[in-house]
């Protein structure tokens, strides 16, 4: 029966049969020693017997390989313990030679990001990038485990569309037995249509963008969390879910996975119960004052500004993450609800992360009038075949509803404390990679 690596040293003095991946291999004072690797880690395998250590001649790292052997505790090995006098058995010989070495650190600067996807099926099987993956499927897993017991119900939504959700050009066209498709940039028009049958819904799925960027923060193809929820009863709740949602996420990743986050140098994470709140135009006063760098005109916040007030509110505030509230009317899209008490913002906030804006949180126009009114200002047809079925939702009656558009990928990258968004990113789509 096959034993997996992190029970090895529960076996001292017992015969184990491991099965991995040849992971390393080096000679030591007449001794071979090989580091085999499983899905929990390496097992030590020492090799003295000619004939075994013979099976290895030719054999580069990546055999799939099999050891039999006698387990004794060293502490110097990985585990703690390692097997004695073992009998190897070649799964599948591999002879050609990697052309990287998975056993070294992968460098992750900015010169070497292509050869890091270039290589990406390899460089995965090391250890420390496999951390980065592990720490992102349990983020995904907090947040579904938060969602859950918050009473959304989990969906899945149509990637091929007959019209893009938000309008403009920044789509992914394509032929769909002669009629022009574009492909999902958000689940949006589904997300509030199910907001109708279910109040609460959430989906994590992949969304696509057609912007021509090379910047640190974007990508072709992102994995975004979209939350809606009905029944609201104004738009703190809606920033409150989002914040508390990502509260819970990020307090246990850091609980359950300290020992890797701290082997990856993730900064300390420095968080308050709420999540603090400052309006676009407060942002735009306190980052002139301070800088001397005029945004009070700017619509949206700068890159600097996002990161300038997350660094204010963790100083002042005791938060690396903060909302930015209150955006200009100018920026809005079709479906954001008009603060009734100031016509010249929307009901729309940001939630930064040491920052990075990770999520857009607005609150919806739910009245069927007001909407087709805000469309058509918008320039939208809303005659056209792709929003027939959105608008019949609010025809037959929406509760207030609001939610988000949380980019998964950001979040993974700020809470480990990488430069560039494709780093947490299995295999990252930009403009100039469509492979692996």
């Amino acid at each position: 029966m096959r034993v997996l690596s992190s029970e090895v040293k529960k076996h001292v003095g017992q015969s184990v049969h491991i099965e991995g991946w040849l992971h390393k291999k080096r000679l030591l004072g007449g001794l071979t020693f090989i580091n085999v690797r499983d899905r929990r880690g390496l097992v030590q395998v020492v090799i003295q017997d000619k004939a075994e250590v013979e099976k290895l001649r030719g054999l580069q790292v990546g055999t799939v390989l099999a050891a039999t052997g006698t387990v004794k505790e060293e502490p110097r090995a990985p585990g703690g313990a390692e097997l004695h006098d073992a009998k190897l058995t070649v799964l599948v010989p591999v002879t050609d030679e990697p052309p990287i070495e998975v056993d070294k650190p992968i460098q992750h600067k900015a010169e070497n990001l292509d050869t890091l996807f270039e290589h990406r099926v390899l460089n995965l099987r090391n250890l420390q990038e496999q951390k980065i993956f592990k720490i992102r499927a349990a983020q995904l897993r907090y947040i579904r485990e938060f969602l859950t017991d918050h009473e959304f119900v989990e969906i899945q939504t149509p990637k091929l569309l007959a019209e893009a959700a938000e309008g403009g050009a920044e789509v992914f066209k394509l032929d769909y037995f002669g009629q022009e498709a574009t492909l999902a940039q958000s689940p949006q028009l589904y997300k509030q249509m199910l907001v109708g049958a279910f109040e609460r819904v959430y989906e994590i799925a992949p969304a696509f963008r057609a912007e021509p960027s090379a910047t640190t923060r974007h990508m072709s193809e992102v994995t975004m969390l979209d939350i809606e929820m009905g029944f609201v009863q104004n738009h703190d709740e809606v920033l409150d879910m989002v914040g508390d949602m990502t509260i819970h996420t990020l307090r246990q990743v850091y609980k359950e996975h300290a020992d890797d986050l701290k082997s990856l140098n993730a900064p300390e994470l420095v968080i308050t119960d709420k999540v603090p709140k400052f309006t676009v135009a407060e942002i735009h006063k306190k980052y002139t004052a301070a800088t001397g760098t005029d945004t009070t005109q700017e619509k949206d916040l700068i890159p600097d500004e996002e990161r300038w007030i997350c660094e204010y509110a963790r100083k002042e505030l005791g938060s690396e993450l903060v909302f930015a509230t209150d955006f200009p009317v100018e920026a809005m899209k079709f479906y954001h609800q008009i603060n009734p008490e100031d016509p010249t913002t929307v009901l729309w906030g940001d939630l930064l992360f040491r920052g990075l804006e990770i999520a857009t949180c607005p609150l919806r126009e739910n009245h069927y009038d007001k909407l087709v009114e805000q469309m058509k200002k918008a320039g939208l047809d809303v005659d056209h075949p792709g929003y027939k079925h959105y608008l019949q939702a609010f025809k037959y009656g929406l509760p207030q509803h609001g939610g988000c558009g949380y980019g998964i990928d950001r979040l993974v990258e700020k809470t480990i404390g990488l430069n560039n968004v494709k780093e947490a990113t299995l295999f990252p789509r930009d403009i100039n990679r469509l492979s692996p």
